[in-house]
């Protein structure tokens, strides 16, 4: 019994080296699909391939998509997966809401150079938001952004970044979870993982710095991020803000939703941030 013990012993103890070791591999995947699968062209959307240049010198490959009498500019922070290719449904989705949309892909994904890090894709936020106001020279009244998932970390990071001298139009933020070690250690009830993650994306704080109008889509049915993430980030949010909840996967909820997670954002957009359609 004592050798089948350590030996058990000695088993867990190699997950929990290589769940420590692996950490970033399993958050990151950006060779889910690094090649383009389409353009919005194929859509019939006007765009732009865009080079953007981060502070620390790598250059990010993104889109420029316009919208005609647009009502507002659109950051878009993508998942953890793919790249800007996979997100042509979500475009069109914003673009037929009236939003101009800017969205690229963090260092190491896609196109764009680097390897993903935390503070990586935070600067990778940065150079999104520069772009917008000085290329474009977009005013923070009329930016909204917007991440799903691992980009909902990137987005509330950024805006509790800029606060609170400067405050974006709106926030959303679809499918967030509440860290990284939390999320963590719902996954993986056997790991400690609170222990080993050298990853945070605390957006739960972060949420706490935000002054903008707020709005956290969630499914009850997400397979990946249980829907109480994504209610407790909602709880933890200041005011003005607002709770959409659809229906569907992770990764397909806002299809399977609508058309009510449009008409949710539209909404929204319109009645606090001030972005009428």
């Amino acid at each position: 019994m004592l050798r089948v013990a350590s030996t058990l012993a000695g088993i867990y103890g190699l997950v929990v080296l290589l769940a420590w070791f692996f950490q970033e591999r399993l958050l990151y995947l950006p060779h889910v699909g690094r090649e383009h699968v389409a353009t919005p062209a194929e859509r019939g959307l006007g765009w732009e391939q865009v080079e953007l240049q981060t502070a620390d010198g790598v250059q990010l490959d993104a889109w420029w998509i316009p919208a005609e009498d647009a009502r507002g500019k659109l950051l878009f922070f993508h998942g953890n997966a793919g790249n800007i290719s996979h997100r042509l449904d979500s475009i069109q989705q914003f673009h037929r809401l009236g939003l101009s949309v800017l969205i690229l892909d963090y260092r190491g994904y896609g196109r764009s150079e680097g390897r993903p890090s935390e503070e990586g894709t935070a600067q990778d936020a940065r150079a999104g938001w520069r772009w917008l106001t000085e290329q474009q020279e977009a005013s923070a009244d009329e930016i909204v952004l917007f991440g799903r998932s691992l980009g909902a970390a990137v987005a509330a990071e950024l805006t509790a970044s800029l606060a609170p001298q400067v405050q974006p139009a709106a926030v959303i933020l679809e499918s967030p979870f509440r860290s990284v070690p939390a999320l963590g250690q719902q996954l993986y009830p056997f790991l400690p993982v609170r222990w080993l993650a050298t990853l945070d994306y605390p957006t739960e704080r972060y949420v706490t710095h935000i002054e903008s109008p707020l709005l956290v889509i969630h499914s009850r049915d997400d397979e990946i991020i249980p829907f109480s993430e994504g209610e407790a980030v909602y709880r933890a949010a200041n005011e003005p803000k607002e709770l959409l909840t659809i229906r569907g996967g992770h990764n397909t909820g806002f299809i399977d939703s609508e058309p009510d997670y449009s008409a949710g954002i539209d909404a929204f957009l319109e009645r606090y941030a001030g972005l009428p359609h």
